[in-house]
């Protein structure tokens, strides 16, 4: 692949499915999909599924590796992981070209998102020698330890706006753990997987271990049903976390779901207005507003009002859609035609229930006749919102901002609580004491104080309600990618009651 690569020049010609340590041909390609570069609209290349006997290889081959990384020490699994974080870095704009041809998203975010991803494999390299279980001493020198295992063969499904990274995210920690993985990448985004099997595989470690196979729901049933798996780990909306459990569920096999959001970003009239302004934006309009734990219901004190939509809308104005490969682009495509017609709907339907449109909010067309049939909207801020309307409940998934007013403290928590949603939530003041009341009130698995959308590796990340459980990223995520054995060892007789 070549690393110059500019909007409309990707050429896939490789497989892009890899188990056993090699890119492997599909069986039968007769429901094969076209896969779109978000910029141009043009075919990138076909998604073609797999079936019940690449699903059952693929799993197999994943077994075979397990069965020999899992005898590693904590320390030889890292030396294998530090490499391949270091061939990412090597390769990080190769990746990121790949990333943005396939996604939409502005060149400058896939860095950063290739960047999150070596630093995550990174993070868990160095965890991987560290854990350990626990000794109990018990009466007359008997004794118990616990001993932290691996799960076995676990599976990945991951989402399409961060398709490299959530491969990254879900392998770190189960490779750490001693576990190998299956990773299903999504359907629209199915290119760059396939470049970390590769570059785990340089790295040396046994064939096998990290396998991708590409394909949809049907892919993603067989995976779920298969009987060697342990684990299955999702990222995606609410509808197919919950199938995916009830999936999981047949064979008791262990669940991690990270789903969708309509988090609660409150800004108070103590803040540093200028910080709230980039906050908001920054909660809003990151990968074109398709991240699922993105502020999207702006919660601003009546005092500030006039003075926040005035800057905010006057700075979305001014943020630079367009080609996702130039630098200064600061706003991409979004990830494909349907999805752009059904952001499009939200926005209309937002009108026609009383919403007003502060800027933005239409098919934008760029200058540059290449990008002329590409998913492209301009950023947009609604006012004028009320608690009941659709664009205010219901996830978009696109560059759009809801801005509704507040009075109390005590009313702006009830109305933010007040979603099925869990995954994250934000506010900005300069009174400390507020700032940690609210963050212990509202109900989600993350709270950003005076920032938003901050997710270092080393923090873990999940929701609360309907946004999922389980977490990824941080310490804790060792739990979700192992199980504990206690071993109880007599030193003396048997005491019998027989």
């Amino acid at each position: 692949m070549n690393s110059h690569v500019s909007t409309g020049t990707l050429l896939v010609k490789e497989p892009l499915n890899f188990w056993g340590g090699a890119r492997v041909k599909p069986k039968d390609t007769k429901n094969s999909e076209p896969v779109y570069e978000p910029a141009t609209g043009r075919v990138l290349c076909d998604m073609i599924p797999c079936g019940e006997e690449e699903v059952d290889e693929a799993i197999k081959s994943a077994h075979s590796a397990y069965l020999k990384w899992s005898k590693l020490s904590g320390m030889e699994r890292a030396r294998f992981m530090l490499e391949a974080a270091r061939i990412i870095r090597e390769r990080r704009d190769e990746i990121a070209r790949a990333e943005v041809a396939n996604n939409g998203k502005s060149i400058t975010e896939a860095q950063v998102d290739i960047d999150v991803a070596w630093q995550c494999i990174e993070y868990y390299a160095g965890i991987a020698p560290t854990l350990s279980g626990q000794h109990i001493q018990l009466p007359g020198g008997s004794f118990a330890y616990t001993r932290r295992e691996p799960l076995g063969v676990c599976v990945g499904i991951g989402a399409w706006n961060y398709p490299f990274q959530i491969a990254a995210w879900k392998s770190a920690p189960a490779m750490a753990c001693g576990n190998a993985m299956v990773f299903k990448p999504s359907p629209m985004t199915p290119v760059t997987a396939v470049m970390l099997a590769e570059i785990y595989k340089e790295a040396g470690v046994p064939d096998g271990l990290f396998n991708v196979v590409q394909g949809g729901a049907e892919t993603g049933g067989l995976l779920c049903h298969h009987p060697m798996v342990a684990k299955v780990s999702f990222t995606g909306s609410v509808p197919t976390g919950k199938k995916i459990m009830e999936m999981a569920a047949k064979g008791v096999k262990q669940v991690t779901l990270e789903l969708g959001g309509k988090s609660p970003l409150i800004i108070f009239k103590d803040c540093e207005l200028e910080n709230a302004i980039k906050g908001a934006l920054m909660a809003n309009f990151l990968t074109q507003g398709e991240v699922c734990c993105n502020g999207t219901r702006v919660f601003v004190q009546r005092e500030i009002m006039p003075q926040f939509l005035e800057e905010v809308v006057k700075r979305t104005k001014a943020i630079p859609v367009g080609d996702p490969m130039c630098e200064a682009t600061r706003m991409g495509a979004l990830i494909s035609k349907p999805h752009m017609e059904k952001v499009l709907g939200f926005i209309k339907q937002a009108k026609e229930q009383g919403a007003k449109v502060l800027c933005g909010g239409e098919q934008f067309v760029p200058n540059d006749p290449k990008l002329k049939d590409g998913y492209f909207v301009s950023p947009c801020v609604l006012d004028n919102c009320r608690d009941d309307m659709t664009c205010v409940k219901e996830e978009i998934f696109g560059p759009v901002m809801s801005v509704l007013p507040f009075d109390t403290e005590e009313e702006v928590l009830q109305r933010a609580n007040n979603t099925t949603f869990g995954l994250a939530s934000g506010v900005f003041t300069r009174d400390i004491a507020r700032a940690h009341r609210v963050a212990e009130n509202l109900q989600a698995g993350t709270c950003y104080i005076n920032n938003y959308n901050v997710g270092p590796v080393e923090v873990p990340f999940g929701g609360y309600k309907m946004s999922g459980f389980g977490r990824e990223n941080g310490q804790v995520t060792i739990e979700y990618y192992s199980q504990l054995k206690t071993v109880v060892v007599e030193m003396g007789d048997v005491e019998s009651i027989f």
